[in-house]
């Protein structure tokens, strides 16, 4: 019986060249089934390219890319769900037909997409708008309607790019609490977002490129590791604030100015702080004070920025 860990897509020694630029540049990754695997980068950093060769829109020059998914050496329209960045919804037709229609493209039988997809309108608090055309929609629910799409026919392998965009948090939460409920339900996920708070809370594993290159991947704990990333105080300091007296303590690896009272202070990694909270208390009025691990976004500038 497979396991959450079988290997489902192994990508080996990936290239892509457009012209004279290197989009993605041997690349080595594997996707486990039931995982959310998250591909992190920044504009143009080659994901795009990354998530078009898996979807076999466009070729590698170099390198392999194996499913295990379905009985072919591709996965079948039924196996796969793709939702992209950009706005892939007929406009003059209604929710309810978009969803069937996309359904029976997959293999769905047509009552079958029907019940499903009103499943998914009701879920997504769409109901009301069954029959008026999609460019009636704001954008957040035609974010909701191609979400969906991608997911009506229960695939076993679901790209989501971009997945976040234009929701409100509340919706944010649930396309969270359903991602989580489709890989407890055997759906492997490849995610990519923008929203780093939200990576932080559904990513199995990560893995983070910069001009088609691996700069860090693993768990999020693996990668505070590999990052060296310490520990950071938030303070609230009142007063003339001196930094100089914090700068230079041996167990500061930088400060961050929020404002005139507020600042951030990067902890060096597998370095004590109690000193460091005596001389705050000995020549700094301190407000208030919260400590906590770096966050994936903090990871994120640094990683890129030593990188670049």
């Amino acid at each position: 019986m497979e396991s959450m860990y079988d290997t489902v897509v192994t990508v080996t020694n990936i290239e892509k060249y457009f012209a004279t630029v290197k989009a993605v540049d041997k690349l080595n990754f594997s996707i486990r089934k039931g995982e959310v695997f998250t591909l992190l980068g920044p504009n143009g950093a080659g994901k795009t390219s990354m998530v078009r060769m898996l979807l076999n829109i466009i070729r590698p020059d170099r390198g392999t890319i194996q499913y295990k998914i379905g009985s072919n050496s591709f996965p079948s329209p039924s196996d796969i769900g793709y939702l992209p960045e950009e706005r892939g919804l007929y406009q003059d037709i209604s929710v309810l037909k978009t969803l069937r229609y996309f359904g029976i493209i997959r293999g769905m039988e047509r009552k079958h997409a029907e019940e499903k997809a009103m499943y998914w309108i009701e879920r997504l608090g769409l109901k009301e708008r069954i029959h008026e055309k999609i460019q009636s929609l704001s954008k957040g629910n035609q974010q909701k309607v191609q979400f969906i799409a991608s997911i009506l026919h229960a695939p076993s392998f679901a790209i989501l790019d971009e997945p976040f965009s234009g929701l409100d948090p509340i919706n944010q939460d649930l396309f969270t609490q359903i991602i989580r409920e489709l890989t407890g339900n055997g759906t492997t996920v490849l995610l990519s977002a923008h929203q780093m708070q939200l990576v932080e809370r559904i990513a199995d594993r990560i893995l983070l490129i910069n001009k088609g290159r691996e700069v860090l991947s693993g768990t999020l704990d693996q990668i505070r590791r590999l990052s060296d990333a310490g520990t950071k105080l938030t303070i609230n300091l009142d007063g003339t604030v001196d930094l100089s007296k914090l700068s230079n303590h041996p167990s500061v690896q930088n400060i961050e100015s929020i404002n005139a009272t507020n600042y951030v202070i990067y902890i060096k990694p597998d370095t004590g702080y109690g000193d460091l909270l005596t001389t705050l208390g000995t020549h700094f009025n301190v407000q208030s004070i919260h400590s906590g691990h770096m966050s994936l976004h903090d990871i994120f500038i640094k990683a890129i920025g030593t990188h670049e």
